[in-house]
């Protein structure tokens, strides 16, 4: 594909037999099964013309969703400064078939008012963001995490008033616990702004929004729930199984630790291999199937360095 030419998206996009939608929770939005991430791999230490090829990629083949946040990088905001370039060269077109997401929660720039749950950093994070990405609004925000400091009102009437100025279209929150969620779940119905989703960690080595019941209560509430690091960065592919290769995030050890890869681990995933390799599929297939099984998943996030990296992980769509 070159990625150099004027985009236009796969007419059959919507078509394609290994892409499903879900509903999210009780809402009127539609998912795709599989959303896009931009964790890694969109920063402005990472090379544009990949990103873009990934973006084209995901969009060509029913990908509706991304997933950024304010500090999304390294450095901060680049990620947010990548899509704003792909909006005014690609996908402006198309920006009312995508549902884009941003997130303010954790540090982002000095002083006091850079980080938590303040109203002051919520609303002006929004701004910033939506300077960066070109829009004027985003589908989805995000409580990127809980603030025990802040009283949970002022977090949740900010995004309620960020709803009513018509920066977002919906609520979300991600990792907040189970008795803060009752109580948010609780304040933005009787404000008329219904929380549509919640983000946590869940995968096969990772299972603590079972444990503590927030999937279960998501999904009993009609909100959404969407996986992210459904791959455990990784640990859950064939990747780490012979070594450790020195382009790995374990090899940098800014996310994933070596000490993580213990005996007991490795064991554990060799035996996921071989279980794989019976039914046909790769480890990751097997990974994210796996959490898209569980009651109450709308999407799982993933993440990618390369198109094939995708086309790989969407295999796990496939019948």
């Amino acid at each position: 594909m070159n990625t150099n030419s004027t985009y236009v998206a796969n007419t059959h996009r919507y078509d394609a037999s290994n892409v499903l939608y879900a509903r999210c929770g009780h809402s009127g939005v539609l998912l795709p099964r599989v959303s896009l991430g931009f964790w890694h791999n969109f920063g402005g230490n990472d090379p544009f013309e990949r990103s873009r090829a990934i973006t084209r990629y995901a969009f060509d083949h029913g990908i509706t969703h991304f997933d950024l946040a304010n500090n999304y990088g390294p450095p901060y905001g680049s990620a947010e400064e990548t899509l704003g370039r792909l909006m005014d060269e690609d996908f402006r077109t198309y920006r009312d078939e995508l549902f884009i997401a941003t997130k303010a929660g954790y540090d982002m720039w000095p002083g006091p008012y850079g980080n938590w749950g303040s109203r002051k950093y919520l609303m002006a994070s929004l701004d910033q963001s939506l300077r960066r990405m070109r829009l004027n609004y985003v589908d989805l925000y995000y409580s990127h995490r809980y603030d025990p400091a802040t009283p949970l009102e002022e977090t949740l009437q900010a995004l309620v008033d960020i709803v009513r100025a018509g920066k977002a279209l919906y609520i979300g929150i991600s990792r907040w616990p189970l008795v803060a969620l009752k109580r948010a779940n609780e304040y933005l119905r009787e404000r008329d702004v219904p929380l549509l989703i919640y983000q946590g960690r869940l995968n096969l080595l990772d299972r603590e929004p079972m444990d503590d019941g927030i999937l279960d209560y998501c999904y009993d509430n009609g909100i959404g729930f969407i996986a992210f690091s459904p791959l455990a960065q990784g640990l859950l592919t064939d990747r780490y199984l012979n070594g450790i290769p020195k382009d790995s995030r374990m090899a940098q050890g800014r996310f994933l630790k070596e000490e993580r890869l213990t005996p007991e681990l490795m064991q554990y995933l060799m035996k996921l291999k071989a279980d794989a390799d019976a039914t046909g599929q790769s480890m990751a297939e097997r990974a994210l199937r796996w959490v898209l099984e569980q009651r109450g998943i709308t999407s799982v996030l993933v993440g990618a360095s390369s198109t094939e990296q995708l086309a790989k992980n969407l295999c796990c769509l496939s019948e």
